[in-house]
C-alpha cells in the first residue's frame, strides 16, 4: 500500500465538501460476490449459455427458468456482508462528506451498511414484481422459490434489476448526473468503467479531485487527480472520518 498516496487521499477528502462515491463490481468482490469482467469473474466461466445472453431481457422472457436458475444461483448473494469499502463510504455520508453514493451494483450492500443517498443503476435484486399485478416480493422470496418464482395471482415475478436491451430508470439517471455535475470531488472505485452509458457519467464531472481507485488500469482513460490500483476496502480502511 502506497501511504504517500493513502495520504494524498484523506487529505482531497479533508479538503472537499462534496464527495460522490462511483462503485462498480469491485467494491462487492471484497464481499466475495464476483464480479463480471476479471478473470475469475461468471464471463470468464463455462455455462450452458453465455452470461452476457442470460441476462438479456430476451431471454428472460423466452428462457425464463433457465434464466432463474442462472440468477438465482451466481447473482443472488443474500448472506453477503457489507466490506470495509461499504461502512466506510457510509462512515463518510454520516459525516456530511459523501453526499450520494452511484452504484453498478445490485446487491444492496450500500444500504446493509447504512448509506442512505444510494442511486442504484442497475436496480437491485431486493425489489422483485409480479408482472401481472404488480405485487411486490423480496429478495427470499424469490431465491426460495421452486423454478420460476410466481405471485399469488399466478403471474412471473421479475426482478427490479436492469437486464441486456433494458434502459436505465430516467430518474435514477438524472440523479446521479446531478450528484455528479454539484461534486467537488469523485472517487470512482472497483469499476473498470467499461459498461455504458453508466461509464459516461464522469464526464458530467467539473469539480477539483478526481480520484480513482481499483485493481486494475480502467478500460477508458480518465484525467485523475490521483490513481491508486489497490482494492478499494483496504484502501478506504485507512480513511480517517473527522
Amino acid at each position: 500500500m502506497d501511504m504517500d498516496k493513502i495520504a494524498k487521499l484523506q487529505q482531497m477528502i479533508d479538503e472537499s465538501r462534496s464527495v460522490v462515491f462511483f462503485g462498480g463490481a469491485g467494491v462487492s468482490t471484497e464481499s466475495n460476490i464476483p464480479d463480471f469482467r476479471s478473470s475469475d469473474g461468471l464471463y470468464q466461466q463455462t455455462y450452458k449459455y453465455p452470461p452476457e445472453q442470460v441476462v438479456s431481457h430476451t431471454f428472460f422472457m423466452h428462457y425464463t427458468e433457465a434464466f432463474y436458475e442462472f440468477y438465482k444461483e451466481r447473482m443472488m448473494f443474500l448472506e453477503a456482508k457489507p466490506n470495509k469499502a461499504h461502512l466506510k463510504l457510509a462512515q463518510l455520508e454520516a459525516a456530511e462528506k459523501v453526499t450520494a453514493v452511484i452504484t453498478q451494483n445490485i446487491d444492496g450492500l450500500h444500504q446493509m451498511a447504512g448509506s442512505k443517498n444510494v442511486l442504484e443503476l442497475h436496480g437491485s435484486i431486493h425489489r422483485n414484481y409480479c408482472q401481472k399485478c404488480g405485487n411486490f416480493y423480496d429478495a427470499a422470496y424469490v431465491k426460495k422459490a421452486e423454478g420460476i418464482p410466481r405471485c399469488e395471482c399466478g403471474g412471473i415475478i421479475k426482478p427490479d434489476v436492469v437486464l441486456y436491451e433494458e434502459g436505465l430508470d430516467s430518474d435514477v439517471i438524472s440523479r446521479s448526473i446531478r450528484a455528479i455535475s454539484e461534486a467537488d470531488m469523485l472517487m470512482i472505485g472497483g469499476t473498470s468503467l467499461a459498461v455504458y452509458p453508466a461509464a459516461g457519467f464522469i464526464d458530467y464531472f467539473h469539480g477539483k479531485y478526481l480520484v480513482v481507485v481499483n485493481k486494475s488500469a480502467t478500460a477508458r482513460e480518465v484525467h485523475a487527480s490521483l490513481c491508486i490500483n489497490e482494492p478499494i476496502g483496504e484502501v478506504l480502511d485507512q480513511i480517517v472520518v473527522r
